[in-house]
């Protein structure tokens, strides 16, 4: 298949990939290509800044989620000729698992996908020091997949300068700069970056930047560039989780997803599996609405920032009591990360207010003021209940609250250090607890939950 596609990395977090990589759709965009974007690793967040720009749906890709088969499927499924993709990367080029292994890194994926990367350099601070760097990354890269740089946060005066000094001392072709603009970065917060709905001005900050870009970034090079990637052949097996679907739209069962600000952290392949598998999901707001979806047979609810919003979701009686009343009555439930949260009986934030919460679980969730588990997990459970006996799903954590009942029905394994501890509620119909869980990486979880719900829908409504 001939793709037009281009990964923007760099050698470390925060040198401006989701900048850059939201410049470059915009423009993409707005010369009418059919631009569609991807994520390197367990990123929530700039798949979201993705999505605003482009209005559809941007997908993760992870090495250490799926194997290299696998990843390929996941990265060709519903993809054309047509298409321009652009990956954004995690970290730094060559971080993957612990900081050491390959897998799971950027440039792993890049392997994968045999796309051309261009390296977005740091280069406030620097002068000709650029240089080393760059020859550094090329040095390294024994696919030779690096194929331009763009210099972040530069002026166009020492521009000028350095660029001519780069391509004449080492083999990179250099696509432009970028200046440092403080009003065009994408603040942080503890698990990541601002919503892009929190930003008041998003579109006029998108459209501030890709007007920049397009005046100091080379568009016709990135997309020569991009043309020029060598052709890959199509691994598509997506039609293989296909094998259990309630054709009957009478006969779907209805999942209830919390979406709102509170709750967002979704992969979209996680929701698309759910669906192939024949749910119909109906979304609700847990601050905005007033009781749970009436025709839902299952609810999931996703990470996101509750404690940000934990007034008005304690507030929301009535959605408090909803849920509590779903809960008792046996609805399958998957929640993950803030959902967990959502869940205890009491949340205490930063300030150390605490509010009540649903009370499903009994327990509180409270701040620690530090990162308390961070990073991939393969999760197994003890007694056999949303995974087939023996197997195991893949998974991340990322949380600075921790509960005093995380429960114990799964094991928990770090991939690299080989540690172990338990993790998750669990039973027949619960799935909770702090990991985030992809799908993909054992289809069997979002099967026996679609089947739960309908077993729900059939015997216990």
């Amino acid at each position: 298949m001939k793709l037009s596609r281009v990964m923007l990395a760099a050698p470390k977090s925060g040198s401006g990939k989701t900048t850059i990589t939201c410049a470059l759709l915009q423009v993409l965009k707005d010369n009418s290509q059919s631009v569609v974007s991807f994520k390197c690793g367990p990123d929530y967040i700039d798949p979201m800044f993705h999505k605003k720009v482009i209005g559809i749906p941007s997908k993760n890709l992870d090495t250490f989620f799926t194997d290299e088969e696998k990843t390929r499927e996941l990265f060709f499924r519903n993809l054309n000729e047509d298409n321009f993709v652009v990956i954004e990367g995690v970290m730094g080029l060559y971080d993957g698992l612990g900081g050491i292994r390959e897998e799971g890194s950027s440039y792993h994926l890049a392997k994968v996908t045999n796309t051309p990367i261009i390296l977005v350099i740091d280069a406030k601070g620097m002068g000709r020091s650029i240089i080393p760097m760059i020859a550094g990354y090329l040095s390294y890269d024994k696919e030779h997949l690096i194929k331009g740089v763009i210099l972040n946060k530069m002026s166009k005066s020492y521009y000028d300068i350095i660029k001519p000094l780069i391509e004449n001392e080492i083999n990179v072709e250099v696509l432009g700069y970028f200046p440092d603009h403080k009003e065009n970065i994408i603040e942080s917060r503890h698990l990541g970056l601002i919503l892009p709905d929190e930003l008041s001005d998003i579109q006029q900050q998108l459209s501030t930047i890709s007007k920049e870009f397009r005046k100091t970034v080379n568009i016709k090079a990135i997309n020569d560039l991009a043309h020029q990637a060598e052709d890959i052949d199509i691994i598509n097996n997506g039609n293989k989780i296909n094998d259990y679907i309630y054709n009957n739209a009478m006969d779907k069962p209805v999942i209830a997803v919390a979406y709102d600000e509170a709750f967002c952290f979704y992969y979209e392949d996680n929701l698309q599996m759910l669906q192939n598998y024949g749910a119909k999901l109906h979304f609700f707001s847990p601050i905005k609405d007033k009781e749970l979806p009436k025709d839902c047979d299952a609810i999931l609810i996703g990470g996101g920032y509750p404690e940000i919003y934990a007034d008005k979701l304690s507030k929301n009686v009535n959605m408090l009591k909803s849920v509590k009343c779903a809960f008792d009555k046996g609805i399958p439930i998957v929640a993950e990360c803030g959902g967990f949260m959502y869940l205890h009986k009491e949340l205490t934030d930063a300030e150390g207010i605490t509010y009540k919460m649903v009370g499903a679980i009994d327990g509180r969730c409270e701040y620690k003021g530090r990162s308390v588990r961070f990073g991939y997990i393969e999760i197994s459970e003890k007694k056999s209940c949303f995974l087939p006996e023996g197997e195991s799903i893949k998974g991340h954590e990322f949380h600075y609250f921790d509960s005093s009942n995380n429960g114990d029905s799964c094991i928990a394994k770090k991939p690299v250090t080989g540690r172990v501890y338990d993790s998750i509620i669990a039973d027949d119909n619960l799935w909770i607890g702090f990991p985030h869980l992809y799908y993909p990486s054992n289809p069997s979880f979002a099967k026996n939950f679609v089947e739960k719900a309908a077993h729900y829908k059939k015997h216990c409504v």
